[in-house]
């Protein structure tokens, strides 16, 4: 493929020597599609918004300072660069064409065309304000990189702010954290936070008191873990309460600004709660391709984005696009890394199947592994079917679940040496933050995408000046 200022299509032509499978996404499903077709006669070209593999479950530990981003993201392209049939693009994918058989993306106003045979459509899902977008602006979700380190700056940094304050009501507000959601992410980020302040930095300041922080998990459900056996909730709940997390359920958030959160409790009654610091871990909303792959196949598509898959994860009248993860609506199946990455083995193994002259088959089952949430240091909860348990013991199979899924031997040695610092220690091995993380999402908003192509080495016309913010380039 080549590239230009302008539009871009690829150079592979059809031949009809190689089917051309087209991924869209490097999470598990669209990784997982990858590396099953890795002995096909295919040639694969992955597309993503990132060079990187994101392993999202353990976002929180990058906000809260147990491991470094590089431990849970490793670049896409490393991970399969020994895989000679699969080629990684960069670039946000703005439209798919089902009658042309195109898929075009978009980098820093670069734009590509990547023509398809097959196509695994594996975009994943964004963070959900339930038609209140403007909360994102005061209280940051939990699914992407930036988010973790703005949310470790932030922080981070609300401890080094109140140590500097002399108002006790400010202090107070600086050193009140509160998630919104009690389910596993809110559950999680909670119970770090508390044994941040309580464990981590008790002894590092001088003026406050660390360990009187406030952290408030709430959410509008009435139940911690939602998702959950009552059973494993209340128990989560127990411990999150014993470490000092308050929780506040049956109340839902009308409005969120810099200062705090106001929340509306079931008998109607609203009340503020000053906050320097809101963490938003409630709701998902599917990628917008889930949209756009509707009103040109028919399928429907819910509230929250998802596309409606035929029981063999294609689109009615095109088996030759196939849905997985987070975007899929079927059968109601869980927004885990589980179904996208049996998905995205079952989209690889019909690719084969058709390439074979072989049958695929007509129905994609997913195979329940369980689910599991930690809660805190030597804590967790395990619901394995009819097995169902909390404790040390949950804990110690959380771990050993989630290193297996960690991809490479480099990051899962990090990961073991981060953890052992931070739980069996008082550490935290990665408490660096900066200005940077933390107001950089809001300044890149407010100067708008022109500044990220003129100022970032984007699309270049040469012998004209693109640089449209009028400020010279360093």
């Amino acid at each position: 493929m080549t590239t230009s200022g302008g539009s871009v299509t690829t150079a592979t032509q059809s031949t009809g020597r190689r089917p051309r499978v087209v991924i869209v996404g490097s999470g598990f499903g669209g990784l997982f599609a990858a590396k099953q077709l890795r002995k096909a006669p295919v040639d694969i070209t992955l597309v993503a918004k990132t060079t990187h593999h994101l392993f999202q479950p353990l976002l929180y530990q990058v906000a809260t300072g147990i491991l470094s981003e590089g431990e849970i993201a490793p670049a896409t392209r490393e991970i399969l660069r020994d895989q000679d049939n699969a080629r990684v693009v960069l670039g946000e994918v703005t439209d798919i064409d089902t009658t042309a058989r195109t898929v075009t993306s978009v980098v820093l106003g670069r734009t590509s065309v990547h023509e398809y045979d097959e196509l695994i459509v594996a975009a994943g899902a964004g963070q959900s304000y339930f038609g209140n977008d403007q909360f994102a602006e005061f209280a940051p979700g939990m699914k992407s990189i930036d988010d973790a380190l703005e949310l470790r700056g932030r922080i981070f940094g609300a401890f080094e702010l109140a140590e500097l304050a002399t108002a006790p009501e400010e202090i107070d507000r600086l050193l009140t954290f509160v998630v919104v959601g009690a389910g596993p992410t809110g559950v999680e980020m909670a119970g770090q936070i508390a044994e941040l302040a309580r464990r981590t930095l008790r002894k590092d300041f001088r003026h406050i008191d660390p360990t009187s922080a406030r952290v408030i998990l709430l959410d509008a459900a009435p139940k911690v873990l939602p998702p959950f056996v009552d059973k494993l909730g209340e128990a989560a709940a127990k411990k999150l309460k014993s470490i000092g997390v308050e929780i506040q359920l049956g109340a839902m958030v009308t409005d969120v600004d810099a200062d705090g959160i106001v929340v509306k409790d079931k008998d109607g009654h609203e009340r503020r709660i000053h906050a320097a610091t809101k963490i938003w871990a409630a709701g998902v909303q599917a990628s917008p391709l889930g949209k756009l792959l509707g009103e040109q196949t028919g399928a429907e598509v819910d509230r929250a984005g998802r596309i409606s898959v035929q029981p063999d994860l294609t689109l009615p009248g095109h088996p030759e696009i196939q849905v997985v993860g987070d975007m899929m609506s079927l059968n109601r199946l869980p927004g885990v890394a589980q179904v996208a990455i049996q998905g995205g083995r079952f989209a690889a193994s019909a690719i084969q199947a058709r390439i074979a002259g072989r049958p695929t088959k007509p129905e994609f089952v997913y195979h329940d592994k369980g689910s599991m949430a930690t809660i805190s240091r030597f804590d967790a909860v395990a619901d394995l079917g009819k097995i169902k348990f909390s404790g040390f013991f949950a804990w110690v199979m959380w771990l050993l679940v989630h290193i297996v899924y960690v991809v490479g031997f480099k990051s899962r040695f990090t990961t073991v040496v981060g953890w052992a610092v931070s739980f069996l220690g008082r550490g935290r091995g990665q408490r660096t933050a900066t200005q940077q993380q933390v107001y950089g999402r809001l300044a890149l908003e407010q100067l708008g995408s022109d500044f990220e192509v003129s100022k970032t080495g984007g699309r270049h016309h040469y012998g004209e000046k693109v640089d449209v913010t009028g400020r010279e380039s360093a």
